[in-house]
């Protein structure tokens, strides 16, 4: 799919995020914190959404992807260079996907009225071709609330389960997963 290649129709152009629509993307994100996962706004948790422009646009590895229907932003995906911490995650999962070389995807919501039209799985394969092309990334990680309605299906016919720390003591009730990077495309000679 190209950048701007459009979904269901030609109503959706799903591509990486521009400054335009960093307020659109951060009133999804919250709504998503809110309404959907119920603990609101936690600023150890939420910086990136506080400050986009800083984590998504210049960080070097890091990106933000939206989908767009007209001017408002009715998805979103991430990708930042870092690993899940130990608490809340166990710490052998903190240990393998802490490095550097780990790409995680963040912030992939979609509003529900937008749901079940490919729409999420065009943005974390966007995601994941922008950590093919930095060519700085081993690893795609990735951790998800199952009790989110769709999410762990969804992230099991894109992804492979590493963990599943649901009722394992005191850990948080997550799904950790594994994406493949793609292959990097190479210039023709």
């Amino acid at each position: 799919m190209s950048p701007h290649e459009a979904l269901a129709g030609g109503e959706y152009v799903i591509r990486r995020a521009r400054h335009e629509d960093v307020e659109s993307a951060r009133t999804l994100m919250f709504d998503t914190f809110y309404r959907v996962m119920g603990h609101g706004y936690v600023p150890e948790w939420h910086a990136d959404v506080i400050d986009m422009h800083r984590a998504y646009f210049e960080t070097p590895g890091h990106a933000l992807f939206v989908a767009v229907l007209g001017t408002e932003v009715v998805g979103t995906a991430s990708v930042r260079a870092s690993g899940p911490q130990s608490p809340p995650h166990p710490q052998w999962i903190a240990e393998r996907y802490g490095t550097p070389t780990t790409a995680q995807i963040f912030r992939t919501y979609v509003r529900e009225e937008h749901q079940r039209r490919g729409i999420a799985r065009a943005l974390v394969e966007k995601s994941c071709e922008f950590v093919a092309e930095t060519g700085r990334y081993d690893t795609i990680y990735l951790h998800t609330n199952p009790a989110i309605a769709g999410a762990e299906p969804f992230w099991r016919s894109v992804a492979k389960e590493v963990c599943d720390a649901r009722g394992a003591g005191d850990f948080s009730p997550t799904i950790h997963f594994e994406i493949p990077v793609p292959p990097r495309d190479l210039p023709s000679t």
